[in-house]
């Protein structure tokens, strides 16, 4: 069939001679966007700051839900569940937690435009 053609992934076409370079890229490019990164660095510094003021089972799931959150390459599963988590916590304490719960539901927006 033609005219439905699909891409998920780099699609390489070679037509011919010698020398030919060059991948077309679909999909993620690998960088991840400059706002996503300032959002996620003022995120994570709001969730070490509210750490130090929560009961121990709380620090517990923060403690679980940072690697996630700092990791370049985390996969969208994982950082949406450490997300709800961080969101979810800083909710729960409070006017001392509403700037992480606001940190963390900008992210979650972030990345469903995405």
């Amino acid at each position: 069939m033609s005219g439905n053609n699909y891409y998920y992934g780099d699609n390489v076409n070679m037509h011919g001679g010698s020398g030919n370079t060059g991948i077309v890229k679909h999909g993620p490019t690998g960088e991840p966007d400059p706002a996503l990164r300032l959002a996620l660095a003022e995120l994570l510094q709001g969730v070490r700051e509210l750490r130090e003021q929560l009961p121990q089972p709380s620090v517990q799931l923060i403690d679980e839900s940072l690697p996630v959150l700092a990791a370049d390459a985390a996969p969208p599963q994982e950082r949406h569940r450490a997300l709800m988590a961080v969101a979810a916590i800083a909710a729960a304490v409070g006017a001392v937690g509403q700037p992480v719960a606001e940190a963390a539901n900008r992210v979650l927006q972030m990345l469903s435009g995405q």
